[in-house]
């Protein structure tokens, strides 16, 4: 018996032996050597290896020949594998050599492309550069002839066109350079020409004026001596000629007159063919000068430079007048020096008034009102009255105003146009603070969470509120030394930002919001952006009041309107969702392809139609996502609650009204029970969905009630409870109460006219069909009690 254990324990033990890892093999030989058997043990531990040793040598024998038919394939491989390798050295070799003269000539063909591209941008770059040239050369010859009125031309299309197409290059700003010189060389031209032709008018004015008594006096006498004949032929041909040759001269030398005697006097009196014709005045003048000068300041635009030399002679005039008035006595008198002002002062009005209304620079402006601010300051500090020139200061405020809003309407648009209508990513707390500097955002939420995180509105609303302030600025600095009042200053700056508002950014908003390709997210960005704009209203009214020193509370302080005009552009906005949202739905109902004869269906229960499937998931989706429901990525901005439960009660009811036009369509002219069952499972689709809460906040079957007039409808007409709706027609507890007499009976009729005509055509069955008789009956009956509750309510 112990022997059998023995041999047992010793089996375990080898078997133990076989299966454990050899690192764990120690306790067990310790267990065989802690008994008295180890020699027994080792005798079968033998036998065992033995028999492992047979079963190995078997596996050998049995694969060795496998392994001498593997060793024998290999060698044979070798074999090939050598000649392959020969093979491919061989191809490589011709490859290479080949490849050579392959390399050299794409070498050379990508010379000749690199060659080809330069051929083609040098010449790309002359076909800007020649008319550059071609056009500086007309502008020498021009100048050359004295053409200073083409040559203006030529330098305008040069500067705004041939040399911006041209390039940067180095004869490009040498001719940049030079045509403001050129520009003022032919001002200074023409005006000394003026200034010549002037003089020589003052020293001949006395042949002038004898040749215009000649001509009266002739005049008389011819009267008297004739019968009257029309002024015309003597005098009048006369004025009208000189004016006639001038633009005749203009025209010929393309708008510049030229004179060869630009003394302003001609010679006449060789060309006299009648010497009881008496010359003119305006045929001893040559007026060339004059329209020449008209010409080219007509042309040139107005500088600060000239503002300030016309300021500075006139100041220069009344400084000697003043001090000529001071330190003489009997030269001038005061009286004579104030009439003198008072003349000088409405004709500068009335110039400043013609000249400033041309300008469209807001820039250009405000130089302008700042040097006329410092000339009026001048002549007040020696005693000349200026008030008249502050209030045409005040007059072109309106005019700094509207070009101020035009400038900032441009600016609106291309941030308006800039905008990705995202939420702005900030992964920084540098780009935070950057953003909140930028704009007044409050929303300690937001300041707790991590980086990165998003702002909620778009890039548009910093830049936005960043432009009104500069704006703001822009109309302080004009309101600033014209003696006004802070009260003043401050109303000023008020009503041209609420113009800025109502107006301007209005117009730029409704532009985006109306704009083509403009989606769901864009629009529901705007919403956010204008949220987060109208709460910033009152961060303007305080920095006007800051830079103003006004407090917003003052009595009679006008207020900004911006909260208007936000809300107002965030309901177009809302409006527009609304709109697109259901044109989105549109698109879905015209895939709807009902089949108005189908049969009532069998025992299995019927499935949604595929388009009704497809309409629901995109709605799901849509709300999903701008609604931020849980397990939504945030990726688009949130849509508002209130607009949320607006948008999806009116996707809803627009689904419904839809659904019930398709049933009532006139073109529809029958239907049957089968098609009736099929659109009420379309209906449950659709009230799955409005149960299913896709948006927040509606109170209990809120969303229901959208589909609430086809159910009832539907109902009526699978159940057949017609019993019901004609014997509560009428109470407010009525069960069909939203299904009009109207609907019931125009769905009866389609419903009937396919029964009507089935019983025509079986019509000699038909007097054996007890049921048939009985349901056509209660039609007729149904149809005519319908017809009976509209006449009552007609009545």
């Amino acid at each position: 018996m112990a022997s059998v254990e023995t041999a047992a324990e010793h089996e375990r033990i080898l078997r133990e032996i076989e299966s454990t890892d050899t690192n764990c093999i120690g306790p067990t030989l310790r267990s065989v050597y802690d008994g008295q058997e180890h020699g027994l043990f080792m005798e079968k531990l033998d036998a065992r290896i033995r028999n492992h040793d047979r079963e190995i040598e078997k596996m050998c024998n049995h694969h060795f020949q496998g392994f001498v038919d593997s060793i024998t394939e290999l060698l044979k491989v070798r074999g090939e594998a050598q000649k392959l390798k020969s093979q491919v050295t061989d191809t490589n070799r011709r490859l290479q050599d080949d490849g050579k003269d392959l390399i050299s000539s794409m070498e050379e063909l990508k010379q000749c492309r690199v060659q080809q591209r330069n051929i083609a941008t040098t010449i790309d770059k002359l076909t800007h550069c020649l008319p550059v040239l071609e056009m500086y050369s007309r502008l020498q010859e021009q100048m050359k002839a004295k053409r200073y009125y083409p040559a203006l031309r030529t330098l305008e299309q040069l500067e705004q066109t041939c040399l911006p197409r041209a390039g940067h290059y180095r004869f490009c700003s040498i001719m940049a350079e030079n045509i403001p010189k050129l520009r003022t060389h032919i001002r200074d031209t023409a005006m000394t020409q003026l200034r010549d032709f002037l003089e020589s008018i003052r020293k001949h004015s006395d042949k002038i004026g004898e040749a215009a008594i000649k001509q009266a006096q002739l005049q008389r006498s011819l009267d008297s001596s004739v019968s009257p004949q029309p002024r015309a032929l003597i005098g009048r041909r006369s004025r009208k000629e000189p004016g006639a040759r001038a633009r005749t001269e203009i025209d010929e030398h393309g708008g510049s007159p030229v004179s060869e005697q630009d003394s302003g006097i001609l010679d006449v009196e060789d060309d006299e063919e009648d010497e009881d014709e008496v010359p003119g005045a305006q045929d001893l003048v040559d007026f060339s000068p004059v329209y020449r000068c008209l010409h080219i300041y007509t042309v040139l635009h107005e500088t600060l430079e000239g503002y300030r030399r016309y300021f500075n002679q006139i100041v220069g005039f009344f400084v000697v007048e003043d001090h000529v008035l001071h330190t003489t006595q009997g030269l001038v008198n005061r009286a004579y020096v104030e009439e003198l002002w008072e003349l000088a002062l409405s004709k500068i009005v009335a110039a400043l008034r013609t000249h400033s209304s041309y300008c469209d620079d807001p820039d250009l402006v405000l130089d302008l009102k700042n040097l006329i601010v410092l000339f009026a300051d001048t002549l007040q500090g020696y005693g000349f009255p200026v008030s008249q020139l502050f209030d045409m200061l005040l007059e072109m405020r309106e005019q700094y105003g509207e070009i101020l809003l035009k400038r900032w309407n441009i600016t609106f648009r291309q941030v308006l146009d800039q905008d990705n209508f995202s939420p702005i990513p900030v992964s920084t707390e540098q780009e935070y603070r950057h953003y909140t500097s930028q704009f007044p955002l409050q929303d300690p939420e937001l300041d707790k969470l991590p980086f990165p995180k998003k702002l909620p509105f778009s890039e548009f609303v910093p830049k936005v509120y960043c432009q009104l302030k500069e704006f703001i600025y822009a109309c302080l600095k004009y309101s600033e030394d014209l003696h006004l009042s802070s009260t003043e200053v401050d109303d000023m700056i008020r009503k041209s930002t609420n113009l800025l508002l109502t107006r301007t950014l209005s117009n730029c908003l409704q532009y985006g919001i109306k704009k083509k390709n403009v989606g769901l997210a864009e629009l529901v960005q705007v919403i956010i952006n204008t949220t987060h704009l109208e709460q910033s209203c009152h961060f303007l009214e305080e920095f006007i009041s800051n830079i103003t020193n006004v407090p917003p509370d003052t009595v009679n302080a006008t207020k900004l309107y911006g909260t208007s005009t936000f809300k107002d552009a965030r309901h177009a906005a809302e409006a527009e969702i609304y709109t697109s949202l259901n044109a989105k739905i549109d698109q879905f109902l015209q895939l709807a392809d009902y089949d108005w004869m189908a049969a009532v269906p069998g025992s299995g229960s019927p499935t949604a139609s595929d388009y009704l499937v497809d309409l629901i998931a995109f709605l799901k989706s849509t709300f999903s996502v701008f609604t931020n429901l849980p397990g939504t990525p945030v990726e688009h901005a949130t849509l508002p609650g209130k607009v949320a439960q607006t948008a999806c009660m009116s996707a809803c009811k627009h689904i419904s009204t839809s659904l019930m036009q398709l049933l009532l369509d006139p073109e529809v002219r029958q239907i049957s029970m089968g098609a009736l069952h099929q659109l009420n499972t379309d209906v449950k689709e659709c009230e799955s969905f409005a149960r299913a809460g896709p948006v927040a906040g509606f109170q209990g079957d809120t969303l229901l009630l959208a589909f609430s007039d086809l159910r009832q409808l539907l109902e009526l007409f699978t159940q057949w409870d017609w019993s019901t709706y004609l014997a509560d027609y009428g109470k407010p507890t009525c069960k069909y109460l939203r299904v009009s007499p109207h609907t019931a009976l125009a769905l009866l009729e389609k419903l009937f006219k396919p029964m009507k005509e089935t019983s025509r055509k079986n019509n000699v069955f038909a007097q054996f069909r007890k049921t048939d008789r009985d349901r056509q009956k209660l039609i007729d009956t149904i149809i005519k009690q319908l017809r009976n509750l509209i006449a009552q309510h007609h009545t």
